[in-house]
């Protein structure tokens, strides 16, 4: 028999939530490759914006404020990016 539970209890929601990584990419890599480099560093900081202000409001406030740390440092990563980037060319 499978333990489903004991699945989920393993998975980690803030870094890698199991309901977006169906298929071969995550959804925010198919996400970014959608969008330019400004587009995408406007959704990071719109979704560390949207975990900021709700995370007292929905019954989870750390997991949405590591949410937003996730947002957060990932964007932090895009602007490093796109820093070296620009240095290079």
């Amino acid at each position: 028999m499978v333990d489903f539970k004991s699945d989920l209890e393993h998975h980690d929601n803030v870094n890698s939530p199991a309901h977006y990584k169906y298929g071969k990419k995550e959804t925010i890599d198919v996400i970014q490759d959608c969008m330019t480099d400004d587009e995408y560093h406007g959704y990071l900081k719109g979704n560390v914006l949207k975990y900021v202000a709700r995370y007292k409001f929905k019954g989870e406030p750390l997991q949405d404020l590591e949410k937003a740390q996730w947002y957060l440092n990932r964007l932090i990563k895009e602007v490093k990016w796109v820093t070296v980037k620009k240095c290079l060319c």
